[in-house]
Parts: C-alpha cells; structure tokens; sequence
C-alpha cells in the first residue's frame, strides 16, 4: 500500500510539474517588426531588443540583424516575456556593426525607436517604451 501511494504521489508531483512547466512555456509572446521604405538597400538593419537597464547601454535582451529585401525588412523577436521593453533599430549601410557620426556629432546612419519617437538628441527610454503582456505584437518603425 505504502508503495501505491508513493507511485501516486510520484506521478502526481510530475504531472503537475509538467503542467508548471508548459504553462510557464506558454506565457513568452513574438513581436513583429517592420520597416518600410529603407533610406537604401545598402549593408544592414539591426534591431535590438532593450529592457530599461539594458538601453542605451549595448547590447540588447535581443538582438537581430536583417537583411533588407525591397526596401523592406520584417522581423521577429521570439520568446519574449512579459515586461516592459523598447526596441533601437539602426540602418548600418556599412556593415560594421554599430552607427557612424559625423564630424559634428550627429549620425551619418538612420536611425529609429519603438513608438517612433524621434527627438532632439539620443533616444529616451521612457519615450520607446512598450508592454508585452499575453498577446503577441506587431510594430512598424520609421527610420
């Protein structure tokens, strides 16, 4: 008897486990990202998936380089979680993998946000910003 009920118990705690485990699979979300009419079909488009800490800071939670198809790319970022992020996208024409300035400082490369916020200056967390919660998103940035 002691044995029955040690089996019962072993094959409750992992069904339940199992069931913890899918559940907990289920809850990351895809976002769709797509930018139309690209400055130029030239190098890359990297976008980078940042939560507050990561900003501005590097690189991103995510991180994706696209190729550009007729002006066009149209990624996705997979496995995301709930929370709350925001999304640089750079138009690298060259290739190498991070964003030019001119002389005077400012970027010799195109450049956009989540929200498609484009102020003065670097980009602002709080400005980019976006929920992921339980449904999947889907996004157009401007460069």
């Amino acid at each position: 008897m002691k044995t029955f009920l040690f089996i019962f118990v072993l094959l409750f705690s992992i069904t339940f486990t199992n069931a913890q485990n899918t559940e907990s699979a289920k809850k990351t979300q895809l976002i769709n990202v797509k930018i139309d009419k690209l400055p130029s079909h030239d190098g890359h488009v990297i976008l980078t998936l940042h939560n507050e800490q990561t900003f501005m800071k590097g690189a991103g939670l995510k991180n994706i380089k696209a190729e550009i198809i007729d002006g066009k790319v149209d990624v996705q970022f997979e496995g995301v979680t709930p929370g709350t992020y925001a999304i640089l996208v750079l138009h690298d024409t060259n290739d190498n993998n991070k964003m030019d300035f001119g002389e005077t400082g400012r970027p010799k490369e195109a450049f956009g946000t989540s929200n498609n916020s484009m102020s003065f200056g670097p980009p602002q967390f709080a400005n980019a910003k976006f929920e992921v919660t339980n449904t999947d998103l889907e996004m157009n940035i401007i460069l």
